[in-house]
């Protein structure tokens, strides 16, 4: 039998790493001010913590490997993913062939151009030079110097403000120092992979595999890049505030891993989502758990739909967060779980019993829950079941 051996013969011949090449954080910053670097729609909602900027910070400074590469796609006949200007992060319009667009990397990429540009949410990250680490800054210490003068596009900036903070002669000895980690970063290079005119589908692959369990937030980021053929900025409308509010009541610190910026906005929509187009009845895989996103079913709502399930939304958010806050329960809400599950009992509840929600907070425990007990959990909370 005769066997069909061409598309081994088309692998074998086809070399993707020919184009890979080496290039400085200098050099990557400079491409990302001209315009060179885009972003693609699905990654909008991907962002590092403070923690996670200072880790790559010293890692860079002191690791005894290099980081790992970036991974690049340049556009071109395919051009049907979505591009944001890497700075704005607002959606570009028109065509954006030639463009490399950033398929893994684009929180390295940030971090290091956030300090290049001395970006105002990096003011508290400074090098330590008392504990000889990048760490993050409670209150001013003059041995603390912050990223954004150190790794400054201008090097006149840094030299302007160690002659300022320190007296002639420290600042004669302190600045061959800073100049030298300063000339270390800049100059730092990262190996970079590109890839020609891959499709959306292509794209979503490479990053998948270069995040391993990542396939479900790449999805997830996906589907909601298609809203914009529907006028509505899912990000801006809705994940943005959500965040916003969370952090304004101070509970930002629960929204870890990085995967979780937008399957825990995304989830705690189901509620609203049975609310609205239900008829208030919960069918068990509509939990607030990031395993449980309609993000096909979203795609189906028409503009003014999603506008109404994301006020319904933030609106229940912020009674859930009033809620803990009031009764002094944040020592017990240690895990979003306790946010998003009062925000759907607040959507979905015949009869708030604000006196049990209490006992609720403190006696419901999360650590080694199945997604089925999760789900358990949520159905008992719904029906007013303590």
């Amino acid at each position: 039998m005769k066997r069909n051996y061409d598309k081994f013969e088309a692998a074998i011949n086809f070399n993707p790493t020919k184009r890979s090449q080496t290039m400085t954080i200098q050099d990557l910053n400079k491409r990302i001010e001209e315009g060179g670097l885009t972003v693609p729609l699905y990654q909008r909602g991907l962002s590092w913590n403070d923690d996670k900027a200072i880790a790559l910070f010293n890692y860079q400074l002191f690791g005894k490997a290099p980081v790992a590469p970036i991974s690049l796609n340049e556009i071109g006949t395919h051009d049907e993913v979505p591009q944001l200007n890497f700075i704005s992060r607002e959606q570009i319009d028109g065509e954006n062939q030639g463009k490399l667009s950033v398929v893994d990397g684009q929180q390295r990429l940030t971090t290091n151009y956030k300090a290049y540009s001395n970006d105002s949410s990096f003011e508290k990250i400074a090098l330590d030079l008392s504990q000889s680490k990048f760490r993050k800054r409670k209150k001013y210490d003059k041995n603390q110097v912050p990223v954004g003068i150190l790794f400054n596009k201008d090097q006149k900036v840094l030299q302007d403000y160690v002659y300022k903070e320190w007296s002639s002669n420290d600042a004669t000895e302190l600045f061959p120092i800073l100049i030298g980690i300063r000339a270390k970063i800049l100059n730092y290079s990262y190996t970079i992979h590109i890839a020609d005119n891959m499709t959306e589908d292509e794209q979503i692959e490479w990053f998948e595999v270069l995040n391993n369990a990542g396939s479900k937030v790449s999805l997830i980021e996906l589907s909601l890049s298609k809203l914009k053929t529907h006028d509505f900025d899912i990000y801006s409308e809705f994940i943005t505030p959500y965040k916003n509010m969370v952090k304004m009541y101070d509970f930002e610190e629960l929204f870890t891993p990085f995967s979780s910026n937008v399957s825990y906005p995304i989830a705690s929509l189901n509620p609203a989502i049975e609310r609205l187009f239900r008829d208030g009845k919960h069918s068990k895989n509509y939990a607030p758990i990031p395993s449980d996103t309609k993000e096909r079913q979203l795609l189906k709502l028409s503009k003014e739909e999603l506008n109404r399930i994301s006020c319904l939304t933030l609106e229940n958010l912020k009674k859930a967060l009033d809620f803990i806050t009031n009764n002094n329960l944040k020592e017990y809400a240690n895990k979003m779980q306790y946010v998003m599950y009062l925000t759907g009992y607040y959507i979905l509840a015949n009869g708030i019993q604000e006196n049990n929600l209490v006992d609720w907070v403190k006696d419901t425990k999360f650590e080694n829950l199945s997604n089925g007990q999760r789900r358990e959990v949520y159905m008992n909370l719904i029906n007013n079941i303590f």
